[in-house]
């Protein structure tokens, strides 16, 4: 993988489409170690035409999402991964601290805490010019097409 990734390159590697991509961009990967991606954030998110109507807010799911696409494209850096499809198996610790707007840029960075065959983990922590939003601990499982 580069050491950037741009929408197209997110989309042949991702199996989520609109509405559910929540990554626009990578910034930076150093594939098996960390990975640093990007979400605009804006009010045209399906998720805020009820989320809320007079205050809109990106729902804690949604940055969690985010949070685990960009851990996907950190996995699927690896040389083994080609192929597989990688699916969220658990979260552990994972905090929330600011709301995320519309206008905001989430960054997202996942750094691998370790992998063992078919399972692994990832720290992850999401921000907002600067300010960390959410943050916790990911974990992975990898399968085979139609597995």
């Amino acid at each position: 993988m580069p050491d950037s990734v741009d929408i197209q390159g997110i989309l042949d590697r991702l199996p989520h489409r609109y509405p559910f991509l929540m990554v626009d961009r990578i910034l930076e990967v150093d594939p098996g170690k960390r990975i640093v991606g990007l979400k605009n954030v804006t009010i045209n998110e399906p998720f805020f035409s009820g989320h809320f109507l007079d205050t809109p807010v990106m729902p804690g799911a949604m940055i969690m999402e985010a949070m685990a696409q960009v851990a996907a494209l950190l996995v699927l850096a690896e040389p083994g991964a080609a192929g597989k499809t990688i699916y969220l198996v658990g979260i552990n610790e994972l905090h929330f601290s600011r709301p995320v707007r519309p206008g905001d840029q989430l960054i997202t960075t996942v750094v691998s805490l370790g992998a063992r065959t078919r399972f692994g983990k990832a720290q992850a922590t999401a921000t907002v010019s600067g300010e960390t939003v959410a943050a916790g601990e990911l974990m992975y499982g990898l399968a085979r097409a139609g597995e």
